[in-house]
């Protein structure tokens, strides 16, 4: 192998600098923003590449699909704008759904960082929007009904707002202040990034940030092929329904290990459909290779050298790569299954790694009208499920995986529209059964209190199939959306007149390891809470609660 240039210590001391200066950057953002999708949901990310485009780092709280996704759309941005077209103060936007995260909803721009007359680093960031225009609906058809496309170009030039971005986003969004508010959110962050990596570099007398990159990268890689190394090479097969629309869907999967590689293939997977909920093949490399990182090699830094030993492959045309202009726009609804479905490829052979199915895809409800003073709204409300059990533990109430959104605080959503939310409850018994029991969804019911009508559109899955057990576990309980207790179909649009409660009821996740193997006191301690049901203790672990009415 050969020498460093880069001490041990500095190369530590460095990441460690860089990694501080992008969660300051992403902090700035949220901290300044105008919408409460990213200031309370943080449905965002930002992120360091070297001068080559390479990752290095991004934010703490990134969503997975951001981080995955973003070094793939720099690729893009710099095969428009090749890298000695870049100025000082530039900042090059778009939302194409097929170069980004995989819909127009999320925006991702990227500046430059000059040090002198040289081009050194580029700092992106990602950020969800609520309303991007258009119709978006469950029932798009393709991907032109779904809201503006933002082409790849300079939203600012030498640090001058190019108007006519301004102009068209201001024409075609409905709430164009959060967007724009969002947006200029980035620049102060930039700002920011930019003065603190020079220092950073100058404090530790580093000249050339590629060579500490590579180096970096090369650790990383290193360290996962260490990982999979330990693996027994073979292929590893599994397969997960989604509910689909009119029928189900399958997305099969193959996993193989090969030496110091990992070769992931879906093909058999349903073909894409004209409904959007198709995953375009930057979504699905992410929600790939993010899963096998967090199995496999967690504590390494997080960069594009982890991804090295990793092949992601899907045949064009099919539900995971789709070609354009499939619709797109709920790409999480079978995206979201891929970390499942490579987790019961992995749980062949590495069943001490994986976790059991949790309750995604993410559940989230759009809500549009008028508020009180008059003003339009439109409002996104995240609600998770319960996350899948774990080795060696439960599976914890209403947090999902893989998306790590946080949710809003109900007080500040009732007060910024017209709807009370009634209940917020964990759903007793909705864990699955097992060693390991999975972890507990919620039910969340919300009344229009105004007295216009509101539109409601939602794009919920697991409500036929339910999250899996693993290995012997029993799976956890399905999902179910009602109108006034009556229950409607997962996917649609609804009017919701004055006084109207819909209810959701998110799913939960799946047990791990056969219940029979489930210890007493765990068992006792969920009667108690309430978590379990006396009679689903009874049903669900009949042995041990057998074995403790004899001793009574």
């Amino acid at each position: 192998m050969a020498s460093s240039k880069f001490s041990a210590l500095q190369i530590g001391v460095t990441w460690q600098r860089l990694a501080g200066m992008i969660d300051e950057a992403a902090q700035t953002f949220v901290r300044t923003s105008f919408s409460s999708v990213v200031r309370d949901n943080w449905d965002m990310a930002v992120g360091l590449m070297d001068g080559q485009g390479r990752q290095i780092v991004q934010s703490s709280r990134s969503i997975p699909s951001f981080i995955g996704t973003m070094g793939r759309t720099l690729k893009a941005m710099l095969a428009r704008f090749p890298r000695e077209t870049w100025r000082p103060g530039d900042v090059v936007i778009s939302n194409d759904g097929y170069l980004g995260t995989g819909h127009l909803n999320d925006i991702t721009m990227v500046t430059p960082v000059f040090r002198g007359e040289r081009l050194i680093a580029f700092i992106g960031s990602i950020f969800h929007t609520v309303d991007i225009g258009g119709a978006p609906s469950v029932e798009a058809r393709d991907s032109y009904e779904e809201g503006l496309t933002i082409p790849i170009c300079r939203i600012v030039r030498a640090g001058v707002e190019n108007e006519d971005v301004i102009a068209f986003l201001t024409d075609n969004l409905r709430a164009p202040d959060d967007t724009l508010g969002d947006i200029r959110a980035q620049f102060a962050a930039y700002r920011q990034a930019q003065a603190r990596l020079i220092k950073i570099l100058d404090d530790e007398g580093i000249d050339d940030l590629d060579a500490l990159a590579g180096e970096l990268l090369d650790r990383s890689d290193r360290s996962m092929r260490e990982a999979i190394l330990a693996l027994p090479d073979g292929t590893y097969r599994d397969e997960i329904m989604l509910d689909g629309f009119d029928h189900p869907l399958t997305i099969k999967c193959a996993l193989t290990v090969a030496g110091d590689r990992i070769d992931v293939d879906y093909a058999g997977t349903s073909l894409q459909i004209d409904r959007p909920i198709n995953s375009v093949m930057n979504f699905t490399w992410a929600y790939s290779a993010y899963p096998l990182k967090c199995a496999l090699d967690p504590s390494t830094p997080n960069n594009d050298g982890s991804f090295r030993a990793l092949t992601i492959r899907a045949p064009e045309g099919c539900l995971v790569n789709p070609r354009r202009p499939a619709p797109v726009w709920a790409r999480h609804l079978s995206g979201h299954y891929l970390p499942p479905v490579l987790f019961g490829a992995l749980a062949q052979v590495a069943p001490g790694k994986v976790i059991a199915d949790c309750g995604s895809p993410l559940w989230n409800v759009y809500f549009a009208g008028k508020r009180r003073d008059g003003g339009r709204f439109v409002k996104m409300f995240f609600m998770n499920g319960g996350h899948g059990a774990r080795p060696g533990d439960d599976g914890p109430a209403c947090l999902s995986f893989p998306s790590n959104v946080a949710t809003s605080p109900v007080e500040q959503f009732e007060n910024s529209v017209p709807l009370l939310i009634t209940e917020k409850a964990l759903i007793a018994d909705s864990g699955g059964a097992g060693r390991y029991r999975g972890g507990a969804s919620q039910r969340l019911s919300f009344k229009v209190v105004g007295k216009e009508p509101v539109t409601m559109t939602i794009r919920h899955e697991r409500v036929k199939f339910p999250p899996r057990g693993l290995a012997g576990g029993k799976p956890g309980r399905a999902g179910r959306d009602l109108i006034n207790d009556k229950l409607i179909p997962a996917k649609g649009r609804y009017i919701l007149k004055p006084d109207d409660v819909v209810t959701f009821e998110t799913p939960g996740g799946g047990g791990l390891r056969p219940p029979g193997e489930r210890e007493r006191r765990r068992i006792d301690d969920d009667v108690a809470s309430g978590i379990v049901t006396p009679g689903a203790a009874a049903r669900d672990y009949p042995h041990q609660v057998a074995d403790e009415a004899a001793d009574d």
